[in-house]
């Protein structure tokens, strides 16, 4: 599999993670995904997705402070790399061209 090939789910991550700057963790990332999509997922789910984008290099994570809701665990803060932010640069630009495409063809058949 290419370095940079990434699914749906993972595309997500990325984007939610882009979004989150420095404050994204694996419980976040969940719930703003069930906020979005609807789409319920399992908390083990999104560690799934996030060690693997951790793996591509997508991502970084380091061990955020203790906080008393964890019970005084830390938890992993994930950010977006320079790779991750080009991998979503490029699905990006390749969703409007083709959407861009849709609408010229849309906007042909109608004047046709």
């Amino acid at each position: 599999m290419e370095r940079n090939s990434i699914g749906e789910l993972e595309e997500l991550v990325l984007l939610i993670i882009g979004a989150f700057g420095l404050g994204a963790y694996a419980k976040v990332i969940r719930e703003e995904i069930i906020s979005r999509t609807g789409r319920h997922l399992d908390v083990t789910a999104i560690h799934s997705v996030l060690r693997r984008l951790e793996e591509k290099c997508l991502v970084l994570s380091f061990m955020g402070g203790v906080t008393k809701d964890r019970g005084g665990r830390s938890k992993r803060i994930f950010k977006l790399s320079r790779s991750g932010r080009s991998v979503l640069d490029v699905r990006v630009l390749t969703r409007m061209e083709l959407y861009k495409q849709l609408l010229t063809a849309e906007n042909a058949v109608k004047q046709g």
